[in-house]
C-alpha cells in the first residue's frame, strides 16, 4: 500500500502504534497538510495583520498564529525554528524602541522624560541625539514594531509547519529554477537550527558542558560544515535524479515567449491600473481605463498558463508519491482567505477603520472591535480542524 507510507522515518511510538491501527485510520496517522496550504494561511495572516495600526489586533492574530503552530507542528528539526523567530520578534521590538529613544522621531504629547541632547554637524541636519521622549513616540514605535514582528512570526510559522522539500516537489515543473531558490531561501534557518541541534547534542554525549558564548567557537565551525555537507548531499542527489534536466538535450526551451508576452501584459495592466486615469464609460460600471486593465491582466494571466504549462511539457520531471491535496488543505486556505477577508472589512470604510487604524497622535488606548475576535477564530481553525504529522525525520 504505497499511499500510507510515511515520506519520513517514523518515530518508534508511531510505529508501535500503527501496527495495531486498519488502513484507514493509519493514513489519517500519517496524513500532514501540504505546505503550500499552509504558506497561504500565513500569508493570508501576514496580509490581515498589515493592514492594521492597532496593536490589541495584531498581538491577537499574533497569538494565533503561535497557537496553530504549537497545536500542528511535526516533531521534525525544522519544525523547531519558531523559538528562533520569536527572539528575532522580540529583538526588532526592542530595537525600533531604543531608536526611537536615541534618535527620536514622534517628540509630541506626554513627555516621560528628558535626555541629554548631542549637537551633530550641519551634514547631519533633521537627526537629532536625545532629547525628550514622549508617549506618543513610544506608542507609535511599539505599535509599528510589533507589526513588523508579528509578519516575521507569520513566516516562522509557514516555515514550522510546511516541509520545505515537500514544498519543492510541489511545484509546476516550469518554476524549477525559481521554486528551487525560494525553498532553499526560506528553509535556511530551519536548516542551521536542525545543524545545531545536530552539533549540541553531539557535544553533550561526548561530555560537552559548555553553554553560552563559551560554546560558539566550538559550535560555529561544525555548523558551517554540516551546512555545506547537506548541501552537498542534496546538490549530487538531484543531479542523480536529473533535476532540471530537459527531455531532448539541445532542444529550444519552450514557454519563454509566453511567459515574456505574460510579464509585459502584466506589468501594462497594474500600471494601467494604478497610475492612468479613469476615463470614459463602459459596460458593468467600469471606465474604459479599468476595462483595459482587466483585459491586460486577463491576457497576462493566461499567457502565464500557457508558458507554465509549456515549459513544465519539456521537462522530464516524474513526482514519487505527490502531497496530497484534499479537505484539510481546502480548510486551512479557506480558513485564512476568510480571516483576511473580515480584518480587510473591518479596516475598509463599511467597518471600523478608526478602531483597526487608531491616529498616532494624541495617543489613546486601543480598543478590540468585537468582530476581530471572529478572524481570529477562523484563523485559529486549521490548528484543531486539520491532522497533525505524527512523523519525524
Amino acid at each position: 500500500m504505497p499511499r500510507l507510507l510515511p515520506r519520513v522515518a517514523p518515530s518508534p511510538e508511531t510505529t508501535a502504534a500503527a501496527a495495531t491501527l486498519p488502513s484507514a485510520d493509519l493514513a489519517r496517522l500519517l496524513r500532514f497538510v501540504h505546505p503550500w496550504a499552509w504558506w497561504a494561511w500565513a500569508l493570508s495572516v501576514g496580509g490581515a495583520i498589515s493592514l492594521t495600526t492597532n496593536p490589541l489586533v495584531i498581538v491577537l492574530l499574533a497569538a494565533t498564529v503561535v497557537l496553530v503552530v504549537v497545536q500542528r507542528r511535526p516533531d521534525t528539526p525544522w519544525a523547531r525554528s519558531l523559538k528562533i523567530y520569536l527572539y528575532m520578534a522580540l529583538f526588532i521590538v526592542v530595537m525600533r524602541l531604543f531608536f526611537q529613544i536615541v534618535l527620536g522621531g514622534i517628540r509630541t504629547g506626554t513627555v516621560l522624560f528628558t535626555l541629554p541632547s548631542v549637537a551633530l554637524p550641519a551634514w547631519a541636519a533633521g537627526i537629532r541625539l536625545g532629547g525628550s521622549v514622549t508617549v506618543d513616540g513610544l506608542a507609535f514605535a511599539a505599535t509599528d514594531a510589533i507589526r513588523l514582528a508579528a509578519m516575521l512570526l507569520c513566516v516562522g510559522a509557514a516555515n514550522s509547519l510546511a516541509n520545505p522539500r515537500t514544498a519543492l516537489k510541489s511545484v509546476p515543473a516550469g518554476l524549477r529554477d525559481i521554486s528551487t531558490a525560494m525553498v532553499i531561501a526560506i528553509s535556511l534557518i530551519p536548516q542551521l537550527i536542525a545543524s545545531v541541534h545536530r552539533v549540541r547534542r553531539g557535544q553533550r554525549l561526548r561530555g560537552g558542558r559548555r553553554r553560552g558564548l563559551k560554546a560558539l567557537p566550538g559550535t560555529l565551525i561544525p555548523v558551517l560544515e554540516d551546512s555545506v555537507e547537506s548541501s552537498l548531499q542534496l546538490a549530487t542527489s538531484m543531479e542523480a535524479r536529473g533535476y532540471g534536466r530537459t527531455r531532448v538535450a539541445g532542444q529550444r526551451r519552450r514557454g519563454s515567449l509566453p511567459l515574456l508576452g505574460a510579464l509585459l501584459c502584466l506589468l501594462f495592466g497594474v500600471y494601467v491600473l494604478l497610475g492612468v486615469p479613469a476615463t470614459g464609460d463602459g459596460m458593468l460600471g467600469l471606465s474604459a481605463t479599468a476595462l483595459l486593465a482587466v483585459g491586460l491582466l486577463a491576457v497576462g494571466l493566461a499567457l502565464t498558463i500557457w508558458g507554465m504549462r509549456a515549459s513544465s511539457h519539456q521537462l522530464g520531471v516524474t513526482r514519487y508519491r505527490p502531497a496530497p491535496w484534499g479537505r484539510p488543505e481546502y480548510v486551512t486556505v479557506a480558513c485564512g482567505l476568510a480571516g483576511f477577508a473580515v480584518v480587510a472589512f473591518m479596516a475598509s470604510q463599511l467597518g471600523s477603520p478608526d478602531a483597526m487604524n487608531p491616529p498616532a497622535t494624541p495617543f489613546r488606548w486601543p480598543t478590540l472591535p468585537p468582530l476581530t475576535l471572529a478572524a481570529a477564530a477562523l484563523f485559529a481553525l486549521p490548528g484543531f480542524a486539520t491532522p497533525v504529522s505524527r512523523a519525524t525525520a
